[in-house]
């Protein structure tokens, strides 16, 4: 009781119960400690919610069949540091994170890295299933002229990304459609975030320290066999680093000059071309703030951040 009211205060039930039997080498089961703690006045701190009729979608029968992604703001550290948010992807078949990490913000930046690791670590999945976030989908009402030209609007540069790996995006259209990963943050907003009170986490540092151990465990208690045994991933191209980034296209000045972001790039000379004034090229800004240009192939210049 001592330690349910200090060093695991804030646990529900079932964590405590591991904690006590993993770590503090107690031998008792779960409804045991149960009564003991209502005898004793400490409530879990997990409310029930009231069961409603619902009918779950049926999980993908294979791992990389449809990869779940999504954003969780919470404050993850109580009063011991800023408000952070945890992304993270979460295969529909095996209920397994495959990845995820604490970011300030929830941005086209964070959902790239996690991308760039999954590509590397597992390879490319059939779809991914989120929201109706800006970073995955046009959002806004404007159409350029080159898209009403075209018929079609441009991506998001998350969504060019997929198109270019060849992955279906799956749009939900509403909060309850994505119940799956909905209950995974309410599991990792209970646990973690006692694990990280635990720890005395208190910035992102601290943070993903502790959720890089804390995954295993979680994948290892809560993950499932698929139904099919045969895996839906797909072997990862090489050339990540030009996918998982920032496409900007532009038009060279008269003077060999690229304009992009208040910053003017000089293109200089080249042994296949003498002049690119008018040519468009294409810029590519990476995760870590480099800037290549490119003329279809060749590589003009790299600018570091």
């Amino acid at each position: 009781m001592q330690l349910a009211r200090t060093t695991y205060a804030g646990f529900n039930d079932h964590h405590l119960c591991e904690k006590l039997v993993e770590k503090e080498g107690f031998s008792l089961g779960r409804e045991t400690l149960r009564r003991l703690l209502r005898s004793a006045g400490i409530g879990s701190p997990r409310k029930r919610r009231a069961p409603t009729h619902r009918q779950r979608r049926l999980a993908r029968a294979r791992e990389g069949e449809m990869v779940l992604l999504d954003a969780s703001l919470h404050r993850w550290l109580e009063d011991r540091g800023p408000q952070l948010t945890l992304l993270g992807f979460l295969d529909d078949a095996t209920r397994k994170v495959l990845v995820a990490e604490f970011f300030p913000t929830e941005d086209a930046r964070g959902y790239f890295r996690l991308l760039q690791r999954l590509l590397r670590r597992f390879g490319v999945p059939l779809s991914l299933y989120g929201d109706r976030h800006s970073v995955f989908v046009r959002n806004d009402d404007h159409w350029t002229v080159e898209e009403q030209l075209a018929g079609h609007r441009q991506p998001t540069q998350f969504g060019r990304a997929l198109e270019q790996l060849g992955i279906t995006y799956i749009a939900a259209q509403t909060p309850q459609a994505k119940g799956r990963i909905e209950r995974l943050w309410g599991t990792f907003q209970d646990r973690l975030t006692s694990e990280l009170r635990l720890a005395g986490a208190h910035d992102l540092v601290t943070s993903n320290q502790v959720l890089r151990r804390f995954l295993p465990d979680h994948n290892r208690r809560f993950g499932r066999a698929p139904r099919h045994t045969e895996t839906a991933w797909r072997p990862a191209p090489q050339s990540l680093d030009h996918i998982c980034c920032f496409h900007h296209e532009r038009l060279v000045s008269n003077d060999n000059v690229v304009q992009w972001d208040g910053r003017r790039f000089q293109i200089p000379p080249q042994p296949q071309r003498f002049s690119f004034a008018g040519a468009k090229v294409q810029l590519y800004e990476s995760l870590e703030g480099k800037v290549s240009i490119y003329y279809a192939e060749s590589r003009l210049r790299l600018i570091d951040g």
